[in-house]
């Protein structure tokens, strides 16, 4: 079982922009990246740009994920978790697919258990996944009930693995991830090391069918999101240089991630080489979200342009692959105030709710906190309304 990690404090740093650490630094790209320019995109966004009217609490899974994170009946069910990804089984259940996780119990004053290291009965792993059904939901991991393991464990106790975006591809469930090393003692010493693709069956979720290297060269982290339309999968990722952090798009024909990769260019056309990937846009979080909305896209952020910020952003477009424009405010998180801060916003198409599902992740400075308070580490999800 895996400690609770106080990488999570340097990971927010990371995840809201500020200054760019050693190990973000030796991510950077070794030469200058294009930038695509507005001027060579034929679509203007204002043409079928959608307009966010509204943003309100999603009732329906605040108190779903509320209610279960505080069920004490089984010993290694979820109590929190943060990265917060879905994608819908083909038997109509729904998949949560969540990064750091704590498993256990909660104690009567809403407090949660020391880890097990320190005597407690709280586990802490570094991915999990939850499946809803029926308005249910159960936690998934490897291992057994009293030695939980992550659905994707670690080669060693120096790597571990961050969930991204996740998409259905014949029947088989494909969960990116992020594969992170530590490479010294201090809490600064740890950075990003390639991307991967996990392939599981919808009936076996416990550990991957197998596992497939995706591009990782010129230090863009794929998928922060992924978009499934017009015959590809677009994919979306960051090049995370602390502040600024950058967009990248790449598509594939078809369902799998396992297709050949093409990357957006500076000119606004495909090429099969990674080093042609151009930066699309700033102001974007480690983890956002593209969507169709009517007839045009909306791209769903932590606005990054501002350090720590608890503003939601959306921009629009009439197409997957921008450019994203109009800027619109959707929603300031209003858990954000000392050391608690808010991150990392994406949508959920394909979670029904009153609007489009954005969920956001909570999470504090001061890892006591965690403990003191078991609501602080879990999703809080919205909806938002369009026309």
């Amino acid at each position: 079982m895996t400690r609770f990690r106080s990488a999570l404090a340097p990971l927010a740093i990371a995840l809201l922009g500020l200054t760019a650490t050693p190990q973000q630094a030796l991510a950077a790209p070794p030469k200058p990246v294009p930038v695509v320019q507005e001027q060579t995109r034929t679509a203007a966004a204002s043409d079928c740009a959608p307009t966010v009217t509204g943003a309100r609490t999603d009732a329906r899974l605040t108190a779903l994920f509320t209610n279960y994170g505080n069920d004490n009946s089984r010993l290694d069910d979820w109590t929190g978790a943060d990265g917060t990804y879905s994608v819908k089984l083909p038997d109509g259940r729904e998949l949560w697919v969540f990064s750091d996780t704590f498993l256990g119990r909660v104690n009567p004053d809403g407090s949660r258990p020391p880890v097990v290291e320190e005597g407690g009965s709280t586990v802490f792993l570094n991915n999990s996944f939850a499946v809803e059904r029926n308005g249910r939901l159960s936690t998934i991991h490897a291992g057994t009930a009293a030695e939980p393991v992550a659905v994707m464990p670690p080669r060693d106790k120096d790597h571990w693995y961050w969930a991204g975006d996740a998409t259905l591809a014949g029947g088989v469930v494909e969960v990116t991830y992020q594969e992170y090393e530590r490479f010294g003692p201090g809490a600064w010493d740890w950075r990003w090391h390639r991307n991967v693709v996990a392939r599981f069956a919808p009936g076996r979720l416990e550990r991957p069918i197998s596992v497939h290297d995706l591009p990782s060269g010129h230090g863009v982290a794929w998928a922060s999101g992924v978009l499934r339309d017009g015959g590809h999968t677009y994919v979306y990722g960051v090049e995370d240089l602390g502040s600024p952090k950058y967009m990248h798009i790449a598509r594939v024909k078809g369902q799998s991630l396992l297709g050949r990769w093409e990357y957006l260019k500076a000119d606004g056309t495909w090429s099969q080489d990674q080093a042609d990937s151009a930066r699309v846009m700033d102001g974007v979080a480690n983890e956002y979200s593209v969507s169709r909305i009517g007839s045009g896209y909306v791209l769903i952020t932590h606005d990054t342009t501002e350090a720590l910020s608890a503003n939601i952003v959306a921009y629009s477009s009439c197409s997957p692959a921008g450019p994203f424009t109009g800027k619109q405010h959707v929603y300031t998180t209003p858990e954000t105030s000392g050391n608690i801060f808010t991150y990392n916003a994406h949508a959920h198409p394909d979670v029904a709710g009153d609007g489009l599902v954005v969920s956001y992740n909570v999470n504090s400075f001061v890892n006591t906190d965690h403990y003191r308070d078991v609501s602080i580490y879990r999703p809080r999800f919205l909806d938002v309304t369009f026309r």
